[in-house]
Order: structure tokens, then C-alpha cells, then sequence
């Protein structure tokens, strides 16, 4: 029995001349929370929606192996004469899953929509409508949930609950979200995958994005006095793959840890270089994500 919730092979999506995807294959762990990332137009939205049965690709062949999928769009819209009680409870009953008061008014606490519950939908803000989307599918109790930009219209507090939620929802069902926010990602998501202009160029864990896909690993040297000696010396290691001086500052670069660690301390001790301070310097979420989609 696969271990996966989703299994995706060279899924294509074309829209005339346009690819929107390009040969994707990807797999969901069951029970993880899973992030896709990627710039605006990476093909995020299309995968999600081919996902979700709403588009069919062009080519490739993709499984399910779930009996409830619920999907969440990056605009929700309901009926505006309806209550978000209502709403919820329609989406219950649509779902054919229990929908008592209690149930109703617990998911309703869980998206922070308590106060507005017995509300009509016309008069809600977008971040309003983005709680209740949420709330609306995970009633369901969905095996898959599959969430398009959850979090992107919300105020900071309103973000916090999102992603206590979806943090909440690990093991109970399989979460897929996309999102740009990537400290979002980085503090919800067991594994990633990150697009861009319709490829695959990264999936895995994070730990392994920072270890793996990073260009090497830069230790920031803080000398007193002459910094020429200490630029030398480093220049002439084959190990050594990148040099800069910014005033009292060496920046040495290695593809590895292994030497930068080990050699780096005695290399300076042996020519006498005075050292104030010496340490790694650690690539952001950020600088990564954006190196990779460059």
C-alpha cells in the first residue's frame, strides 16, 4: 500500500503556446503538511487544480489515494444571503458528514469566526470570506485538503490561527497549500516543492533545501590589523571556492562543510593571523528560494 497521498508523473498543463507545467512529478507524503512555492505565475494554482480534479492536464497521470478531497480556491465565494452558520452547515450536509450544532460551532471557534457566525456573508471582508473558506472545507473532514493561498488575505493574528490550524490538521488529513509567504512554509511544512515558470526545481524537506541546494557554505572571518595575509593563504586552498574582503572581514566560501570546519581555525593559527571573531553565515529561507528560482 503506498505511503503517499498524492503521486504525480510528468504532469503537463498547456494553454495553447503558454506551458503552465512542465513534466511535474511529485509525491504527498499521507498525513504531512506539504508546500508548494513559488513565484507569482509558477503554475501553483494549476497543479493544485488539477489536483483537485477542476482542470485535466495535457499530459502526465496523477493518483489520489484518498476518498474525501476538499478544496479551498485563493478567492472563495459564497451565497451572500446566507449566515456562516449556514454556510458551513451547507457544506457539511453537501458532504454528507455530520453537521450538529456543536460540530458547526467548533469549526466556526477554530477559524476565529465565533462573533460573526450568525452573520450574513455579504457584509464580510476578504480576510472574513478566507477564514470562512477554510472553515467551509475542513467540515468535510477531508483525507486531502488542498488549500490555494490560505493565509494571504489575513491580518498578522488572523495568519496565526490559519497555520495553528493547518498545523493541527498533521496526521488527521493530508494539507497541500500554496503559498509565497515563505516563512508560512517554513514554520508548517514537513516537505516542499518549489516551482517555477511551470518546472519542478526542488521537492524534499527543508533542512534538505538549506543542505542540498544552497550554493556552499561561507564562514565570516573578522581579522585585527592586516587582512592580506589571512586572504592568502585561503586564495591558495584548493578547497577555497570563493574570497571576499569587506574592510576588517574575510568571506571564505567552500562547497563543504568539511574543510571550512576542520582546517579553516588551524590554517589561520599557522600563519599568525589575529582573529576577533569567526563563525558561519547562514543562508535564508529567502536567499534560497531565491537563488533557485533565478
Amino acid at each position: 500500500m503506498s505511503t503517499n497521498a498524492v503521486e504525480a508523473t510528468t504532469i503537463t498543463k498547456r494553454y495553447g503556446n503558454i506551458v503552465a507545467l512542465d513534466a511535474v512529478t511529485l509525491s504527498v507524503p499521507k498525513g504531512s503538511v506539504y508546500g508548494l512555492v513559488g513565484p507569482n505565475g509558477a503554475g501553483k494554482t494549476t497543479l493544485l487544480g488539477i489536483l483537485a480534479g477542476l482542470r485535466s492536464p495535457t499530459g502526465g497521470t496523477f493518483s489520489i489515494a484518498s476518498s474525501r478531497v476538499s478544496v479551498l480556491p485563493d478567492t472563495p465565494r459564497f451565497e451572500p444571503w446566507l449566515t456562516a452558520r449556514e454556510t458551513v452547515q451547507v457544506s457539511a450536509t453537501l458532504a454528507d458528514v455530520p453537521n450538529s450544532p456543536a460540530a458547526v460551532s467548533d469549526i466556526l471557534e477554530r477559524t476565529g469566526l465565533t462573533d460573526a457566525a450568525d452573520r450574513k456573508v455579504s457584509g464580510f471582508s476578504r480576510g472574513m470570506l478566507q477564514r470562512l473558506g477554510i472553515a467551509a472545507a475542513v467540515v468535510s473532514r477531508p483525507d486531502l485538503l488542498l488549500l490555494d493561498e490560505p493565509a494571504a488575505a489575513l491580518d498578522p493574528q488572523g495568519r496565526r490561527e490559519v497555520l495553528d490550524l493547518v498545523a493541527d490538521l498533521r496526521g488527521e488529513s493530508t494539507v497541500v497549500f500554496s503559498s509565497h509567504i515563505l516563512d508560512d512554509v517554513q514554520e508548517v511544512c514537513d516537505e516542499i516543492a518549489i516551482l517555477t515558470r511551470g518546472s519542478l526545481v526542488y521537492q524534499g524537506t527543508l533542512d534538505g533545501l538549506m543542505r542540498d541546494v544552497a550554493h556552499g557554505y561561507t564562514y565570516r572571518i573578522e581579522i585585527r590589523g592586516d587582512t592580506g595575509p589571512a586572504a592568502r593563504v585561503l586564495r591558495a586552498c584548493n578547497w577555497v571556492t570563493q574570497i571576499e574582503v569587506e574592510d576588517s572581514v574575510v568571506f571564505v566560501s567552500a562547497d563543504s562543510t568539511v574543510e571550512l570546519e576542520s582546517e579553516l581555525v588551524p590554517l589561520l593559527a599557522d600563519v599568525g593571523v589575529p582573529v576577533v571573531s569567526i563563525g558561519p553565515i547562514e543562508q535564508s529561507l529567502e536567499d534560497v528560494f531565491l537563488d533557485v528560482t533565478r
